[in-house]
Parts: structure tokens; sequence; C-alpha cells
């Protein structure tokens, strides 16, 4: 694997456990991946790696956990994130759903080319 690329997951996987953790919110990932110039290439492996699975899994547990249930997922859920409070809940949520979108703008963003007018 490209050391571009392992290093790129070492932040973002980083990145997650600060915001679980400790709640803070530094990664600015666009600005990261811009600043690097990943290639669409790479922006694609991003996409389709583990790191962003696990932040989709992630989303998606804390979804169900700020809903509530008293079924035995939601009751596995309030163990595991019973720590963090609803309103950081939605905090982290959002941060990590925009670590993706970020990728995703970002690679939108290197597909558009500027056309220079003609004199």
């Amino acid at each position: 694997m490209k050391q571009k690329l392992k290093e790129i997951y070492d932040i973002i996987e980083g990145a997650v456990d600060e915001a679980i953790i400790r709640q803070k919110f530094n990664l600015r990932l666009y600005d990261y991946l811009k600043e690097n110039k990943f290639t669409k290439d790479e922006l694609d492996q991003i996409l389709h790696s583990s790191s962003v699975d696990n932040i989709k899994t992630t989303s998606l547990d804390l979804s169900d956990y700020l809903e509530g249930g008293s079924d035995e997922i939601h009751k596995q859920l309030r163990e595991a994130y019973g720590f963090v409070s609803k309103p950081i809940a939605r905090k982290i949520k959002i941060y990590l759903d925009g670590i993706i979108d970020d990728v995703i703008k970002y690679k939108n963003d290197k597909g558009k080319r500027v056309r220079k007018r003609s004199k």
C-alpha cells in the first residue's frame, strides 16, 4: 500500500477516536486532501477502505443510539455509547459523516475542469 494512503487511513482513524473519546473535531479532511493533491484513484481507494466502512458503521450505530429503544440492539448501543450525551453523539455523527462528505466533495471537485475562454 502506498505510504500516502497508509498515512491518510491513520489520520482518519485517529480523528474518529478523537471525536468519540475526547469530543475533539480537528480534522479538516478536504483541506488535507487538497493540500496533498490526492488523485481520483486514491480517493476511490479511500472511499472503499475499511476506514470509511468503520465510519459508516459507527454513524449508523450513533443514529440508532440517538433514536433509542428498548430492544437488545439499543441496549447494547447504550452500553457502548452511554458515556456520550445525545447532543454530543449528534455532533460526532455529523462530524463523521462530514469526513466521508469531504472525500466525495474533493473527488467531485477534481472532476470539474475549468475552461479557459478563447480570445
